[in-house]
């Protein structure tokens, strides 16, 4: 079994009073790159309606928060089902429900006050985007179990991390349409992309526990599988543009985010755990790319 974690209690996380660590630790916030992943499909649905440009930084910050508490109640939820399996695996042996530093109903309580955080920001939207952020709940639920069932639950994540997009928008424009859909197409791919790299650091674990992933079922053929996703995003994102009535210039705009995606299918080893984590964490910058295009596109 690899020897590869994420469980790493230093930093500022190492200065918090004890008793808060293993909560810090359960909601990832030593780790802020999941809150990027679930805001910046946000970002792309906020700036891609074209509202105003208050309302739009007002949404923005909403999000923001949002999002801090969403991935956090995510991860709440995913080590709920999981701690079990986590208890199997190198990487997440040390997570604080798996390793025992919280039980089960501390993990409750302070999934509650997350939910209520989330809902407090909902509330702050428009009834479009309100039903859709409760219908989206019902993703975070099931995320979880599709690795037991199914070889692709990197897929079920792209649907539940992707899920930003189509909000944004709908919050922004208030209603959805043709470009809502490509959007919420782009980002399902590209999250079904990264989300592959990132479950190649378990591969060989999750072979052993029975756990299911795309990472298992394309195994040496995931460069040209990476490859077509990320294609079909970037495709996506161009048919979205076209379909909100981007500029000319948001297509040069967009062959940025395209390289940077390049890159990574071209560097992809998935044999190398700590690389397949860095190629994982280089998607922020590939979303912020994104969110630069469409920037441009409304100019």
């Amino acid at each position: 079994m690899s020897t590869h974690t994420d469980i790493a209690a230093e930093g500022w996380v190492a200065r918090m009073p004890s008793g808060w660590r293993p909560y810090l630790l359960l909601a990832r916030l030593d780790r802020p790159i999941g809150v990027w992943l679930l805001f910046l499909p946000g970002l792309w649905g906020i700036l891609l309606a074209g509202a105003p440009a208050g309302q739009s930084a007002w949404l923005l910050a909403l999000f923001a928060v949002g999002s801090v508490a969403m991935r956090a109640a995510g991860c709440v939820v995913n080590d709920l089902w999981d701690r079990d399996i986590d208890r199997q695996v190198a990487r997440t042996a040390g997570r604080p429900l798996a390793s025992g530093a919280l039980r089960a109903r501390h993990a409750l309580v302070f999934l509650a006050v997350l939910l209520l955080a989330g809902l407090a920001v909902l509330l702050q939207l428009n009834r479009l985007a309100q039903g859709l952020g409760v219908a989206s709940l019902l993703l975070v639920a099931l995320y979880p179990l599709a690795k037991r069932v199914t070889w692709w639950p990197q897929l079920m994540m792209g649907f539940t991390f992707g899920f930003g997009a189509p909000m944004g928008y709908a919050a922004a424009s208030g209603r959805i349409d043709a470009a809502w859909a490509a959007l919420y197409g782009a980002a399902i791919l590209w999250d079904l992309g990264f989300d592959t790299i990132y479950a190649h650091q378990d591969r060989e674990d999750d072979a052993l526990v029975g756990v299911k992933s795309t990472a298992r079922l394309f195994a040496e053929r995931t460069r040209p599988f990476l490859a077509a996703c990320y294609a079909g995003a970037v495709a996506l994102l161009a048919l979205a543009g076209w379909l909100a009535g981007l500029s000319v210039w948001f297509y040069p705009a967009l062959l940025l985010p395209g390289a940077l995606l390049a890159r990574q299918v071209v560097a992809l080893d998935i044999d190398d755990p700590g690389l397949c984590l860095r190629l994982f964490r280089a998607n922020r910058e590939v979303g912020l790319a994104v969110g630069l295009a469409i920037l441009i596109g409304r100019l």
